[in-house]
């Protein structure tokens, strides 16, 4: 399983990049106007950057609803940079414009994805993922494990090449969770990502083996 950031904050990436345990990036409008404002670079410099860190799919999303703006966004999007894989809505429009990108040659990430129709139409039309948001699911109360489970199984019945990434992360049982079910990919936050280390009793056996050695190292007078 691959394990993505879901962020546009550099200095994340830059630290999960250096754990050396990330495959990828997934951002959005809103995450990558967080990053403007806080940094007053350009969306175009901060998108190359990321793409220069991490070495491997980073998603960039347009706001246009148009089938010719969503192409053209397109477009610009990927001329940034070769790992830039462009983030499309599954709508009608939507489905439309990832056909048309398909055949482009642009790579496509089908996104706010909620149900496993919407996921088969946009493995039909060619998109190279499919983001099942699961924690928007779970805050309705559906099931979102459930719908990726579903989605990971029809892919699995129909051969479909399209990578199922697990979005809208909200804890690590989340997961420990996709990673179970088979999904191929985990995009998260930081915070996220952190927390994955966390374990009492870790933490617990580092202060004891701390403790244990220093009190040998006094009995040898080191």
């Amino acid at each position: 399983m691959q394990i993505f950031l879901d962020t546009a904050n550099l200095d994340e990436i830059r630290k999960g990049v250096e754990w050396g345990i990330v495959d990828g990036v997934t951002t959005n409008p809103t995450l990558l106007a967080k990053e403007i404002k806080r940094t007053g670079r350009k969306k175009e410099d901060i998108l190359h950057e990321i793409c220069e860190l991490v070495n491997g799919p980073v998603s960039a999303e347009g706001v246009s609803l148009d089938f010719d703006g969503i192409v053209e966004d397109a477009k610009y999007l990927s001329s940034i940079h070769p790992n830039i894989t462009v983030k499309i809505p599954v709508t009608p429009v939507g489905i439309r414009a990832i056909r048309k990108l398909h055949e482009l040659n642009i790579k496509v990430n089908a996104t706010l994805v909620f149900s496993p129709n919407q996921a088969i139409l946009a493995a039909k039309a060619g998109a190279n993922f499919v983001s099942p948001f699961i924690g928007r699911l779970d805050d309705i109360g559906d099931a979102g494990m459930r719908i990726v489970e579903q989605i990971v199984t029809i892919f699995e019945n129909y051969k479909f090449t399209t990578k199922v990434i697990v979005a809208s992360v909200r804890h690590p049982m989340h997961v420990v969770e996709a990673a179970l079910i088979g999904a191929d990919i985990v995009t998260m936050p930081f915070n996220v990502l952190e927390k994955m280390f966390k374990h009492q009793l870790t933490d617990v056996g580092i202060e004891r083996f701390i403790k244990d050695w220093e009190e040998a190292a006094r009995i040898l007078g080191e």
